[in-house]
């Protein structure tokens, strides 16, 4: 790929991680729990995109993950990520099934191997939409993520704070893994 993705380059392809943890209020159990979860991921590259004089390189995404032998993913999400490379603005926008919707966004390098990315329910640009169910019983008040690059991997490091019915103060839900190149 050239350098009009950015430091997206180095994320197109196909890639699995099996070594994810997420660490979530569990309803069944009532209780916060860590487990472990596989994790395919597919990105695609397309551009440019034009809004004017603004020119955006993207990849469009989709992931699911799975926990131990499950059949059908407990998590999916498809969206984009987009780099502009006049202003150094990397966004990640996606959709979960569950009714949120997140624009989250941050600044690198183009040669970056690293970057982090936010989104705050409310805010502008960077925001987090949900339906209103979730804004009364389990509000996402903010998502962050950071992404470190290597050679055919790369991990991230994801902390939604969220507003839930059962804790009495924000609690953080936290997922991470590290994904392999596979195709």
């Amino acid at each position: 790929m050239t350098h009009e993705w950015g430091p997206l380059a180095a994320l197109a392809g196909e890639w699995e991680g099996q070594g994810g943890l997420d660490t979530s209020f569990q309803h069944a159990t009532e209780q916060v729990v860590g487990t472990p979860f596989l994790e395919r991921c597919t990105l695609k590259p397309f551009g440019p995109v034009d809004n004017g004089s603004q020119h955006l390189y993207g990849l469009d995404y989709k992931t699911a993950m799975w926990r131990g032998d499950e059949q059908n993913p407990f998590h999916t999400e498809v969206g984009y990520w987009l780099w502009d490379a006049a202003t150094g603005e990397v966004l990640r926008g996606f959709v979960v099934p569950r009714g949120i919707t997140v624009l989250a966004g941050g600044t690198a390098a183009a040669d970056a191997t690293g970057f982090t990315l936010k989104a705050t329910n409310g805010s502008v640009p960077y925001a987090i939409g949900e339906n209103t169910y979730l804004a009364a019983h389990a509000s996402t008040l903010s998502y962050e993520v950071t992404i470190t690059i290597g050679d055919d991997e790369w991990s991230y490091d994801e902390t939604t704070m969220l507003r839930m019915d059962q804790f009495a103060e924000p609690f953080a839900h936290t997922d991470h893994n590290t994904l392999r190149r596979v195709g």
